[in-house]
């Protein structure tokens, strides 16, 4: 059925509505890209940011290849940059700072500075033609972003050229996108320097380690919804919520002693174990009392991603008041929670955190072989790990095993 104008116009506010909700950058990009091939019906696309003087890609979507795979599945996590150039089409819009309608790709003029790399179609034996792609800069001149879209379709399916509509609709979308790119980099700047803090406090909560455990547990979460028919409106938010609540797990290390804290694992006493154990509760207190449903995963996250699904006796902090804890104090011994009364977000960062603690070299330990931590994790699902978050990970092995080398340790 033929959309109006007016419809399309909808579906823009409608849009731009939903980008005002999301808090994290990542999640918004990827969303960005989502509605914009939405609102012209384009096949394909990519988003890319600037990281210094390239242009690195976030996201990448194809609904074509998509159907192609398993219910459920993802198309392999990508990740690559470029220099801000004239030679390709996105590195020429950044240089440029204006937008490109390209009717086909495989016809673009010799006398362009641009070419099309046509390796990813050979690749993946997908034809890419119509394209538009356009630069997501603020009012003060600032780009955040390259928005490209593939692929236009009529309502019989057949890919035709971005017109002018198209560019007048993706224009107006993207106007308003940049203005939620813009809160959630103010969020996002936030949050790296209260991470940033706690690296200066711990040097094992790096940036790239943080950013790992954020990211598996995006995969983890988006694998489990699947599997438990999350609706999308719930799973948007949810997800949304803990790509940045991940971040934070450790955050309470701010409050322990530099004796402690720096001193080598194994050799705790059981009253420094017991010390350090309390990170959970210091974590916990810095989003108390909640003032949103970030504010409680944040808080949820801390305090409970150290506990077990069975139950065991190592697991901490169990059932105490986390509000009534003395900094330097022991904590205090608890009831062990177990199995759903973990919140979900707990259990999916605790398998996140320790395979990335167990895939990475340590003061006290050497980095295991990527398929051992694997092997490790899925032989503590049922004791450790909820065997329906692990069964999750397992699923997203491949995509898990990606983001590992998309975000190696600083040397």
């Amino acid at each position: 059925m033929k959309i109006s104008r007016e419809e399309k116009l909808q579906k823009i506010i409608e849009s731009e509505k939903l980008l005002g909700e999301i808090q994290d950058v990542d999640v918004l990009l990827e969303r960005i890209l989502t509605e914009a091939r939405a609102i012209v019906h384009a096949d394909a696309g990519s988003i890319y940011v600037v990281d210094g003087n390239n242009l690195k890609i976030k996201y990448a979507q194809n609904d074509s290849r998509l159907k192609e795979l398993a219910p459920g599945e993802k198309l392999p996590y990508t990740f690559f940059s470029f220099p801000i150039n004239e030679k390709s089409i996105s590195g020429y819009v950044a240089y440029s700072n204006e937008p490109l309608n390209i009717p086909d790709a495989y016809e673009i003029p010799e006398d362009k500075p641009y070419k099309f790399n046509q390796t990813t179609d050979r690749t993946t034996d997908y034809r890419t033609k119509s394209i538009y792609t356009i630069p997501l800069k603020t009012p003060a001149g600032k780009l955040l972003g390259i928005l490209q879209i593939i692929n236009a379709q009529n309502d019989e399916g057949e890919v035709i050229a971005f017109d002018e509509d198209a560019e007048l609709f993706i224009t107006h979308f993207a106007q308003n996108a940049i203005k939620a790119l813009e809160n959630a980099y103010l969020t996002s700047n936030m949050v790296r320097r209260m991470l940033k803090m706690a690296e200066f406090r711990d040097p094992k909560e790096t940036y790239p380690h943080v950013e790992r455990v954020s990211s598996f547990s995006l995969e983890i979460y988006d694998r489990w919804a699947f599997n438990h028919n999350v609706p999308d409106s719930q799973s948007h938010k949810f997800r949304d919520t803990l790509k940045i609540a991940a971040k934070f797990h450790d955050v309470g290390k701010v409050g322990i002693s530099d004796v402690i804290l720096k001193k080598q694992f194994p050799r705790f006493t059981d009253e420094e174990r017991a010390i350090m154990q309390g990170h959970t509760c210091i974590g916990a207190n810095l989003f108390e009392p909640p003032e949103s449903f970030l504010d409680e995963m944040c808080r949820d996250v801390a305090l409970f991603h150290h506990e077990r699904w069975d139950g065991g006796e190592t697991a901490y902090p169990g059932a105490t008041d986390f509000r009534n804890f003395v900094i330097g104090a022991p904590i205090e011994p608890a009831r062990h929670l177990s199995g759903n009364e973990i919140p979900l977000c707990a259990r999916i960062v605790a398998v996140a955190d320790v395979f990335d603690a167990l895939s990475h070299k340590r003061c006290y330990k050497e980095a295991w072989k990527i398929d051992d931590a694997f092997s490790e994790i899925q032989a503590d699902a049922g004791r450790h790990f909820d065997p329906e978050v692990v069964l999750a990970f397992m699923q997203v092995r491949d995509r898990i095993s990606a983001i590992q080398l998309a975000f190696p340790d600083e040397e």
